[in-house]
């Protein structure tokens, strides 16, 4: 790919998530949700934001396709699709909790290829490269507010953390390696392994506009992505509604800590 065409869409990315995140940052803490039907919280900023990306990405790049959190769950038959998460955190977001996120992952040909994540009241903006098998080529590797990150090397102990979400408490049945952190957000999970900070999470029921962004940032810093299913998550398939299904994973920050962690999250399925 032209260096042209990924400069372009870095900086659509960021001039959009962060003229999206002022608006939005406003609303935190101001807004009552409403609940869907899976449980998730919503509001009325979640829907503004999904129709105001939506508008955006149609304007800049009319041929790609989309698959969003609050309306399009079918995975389109286009080569380029976005998938976005308007407010990844919505609970946080309400509640006035400053870690909630705007989330845009790009896929070619249903693998993500590019990946994008802005937390607004943390003014922190990451993104990261990563192609895979699909033979693309451009810039490579993972960075947070335009420096380089990568994930831990270091061997896991009580001052290391491991992130949990809200539906894998039950790992807490059992010994730990490290001490326990619960962010409440998704892609913030896993971008604090892909950053170094954390060794690894565990997230129960994430779907796709969760983890289609920081499935390539996570992997461009070093790290590693398991379905604790042992399923191909991508590509994913024209045609399909992507609206309830879930993706329980394990991420961790080297290939070797797979087998520390993996047996003491499996309990989660």
């Amino acid at each position: 790919m032209e260096q042209q065409f990924w400069n372009e869409v870095l900086t659509f990315c960021q001039t959009t998530t962060k003229k999206l995140g002022e608006h939005l940052t406003k609303d935190a803490g101001q807004l009552s949700p409403t609940q869907k039907e899976d449980g998730s919280l919503v509001t009325q900023a979640d829907r503004w934001a999904d129709q105001m990306i939506r508008e955006a990405i149609a304007a800049k790049f009319p041929n790609h396709g989309l698959l969003t959190e609050e309306t399009t769950h079918i995975f389109p038959n286009t080569d380029w699709c976005w998938i976005i998460d308007p407010i990844d955190g919505t609970t946080n977001f309400t509640r006035g909790v400053p870690i909630w996120a705007i989330s845009l992952g790009l896929l070619y040909r249903g693998t993500p290829v590019f990946g994008f994540v802005y937390v607004p009241q943390l003014q922190e903006s990451f993104y990261g490269y990563w192609y895979g098998k699909t033979g693309l080529t451009g810039p490579v590797g993972a960075y947070l507010n335009d420096q380089p990150i990568h994930t831990s090397d270091e061997t896991p102990s009580n001052s290391h953390l491991f992130n949990l979400c809200a539906r894998s408490i039950k790992i807490l049945r059992q010994p730990f390696p490290c001490k326990i952190r619960m962010i409440g957000v998704a892609s913030y999970n896993i971008l604090l392994v892909a950053t170094g900070a954390a060794l690894g999470g565990v997230e129960a029921t994430p779907k796709i506009w969760d983890i289609a962004a920081v499935w390539v940032i996570l992997q461009a810093a070093g790290g590693v992505f398991i379905h604790l299913k042992d399923q191909s998550i991508f590509p994913l398939k024209i045609g399909q509604d992507y609206g309830q299904k879930s993706f329980p994973c394990l991420v961790v920050s080297k290939t070797k800590f797979i087998d520390i962690f993996r047996p003491l999250v499996e309990c989660i399925l």
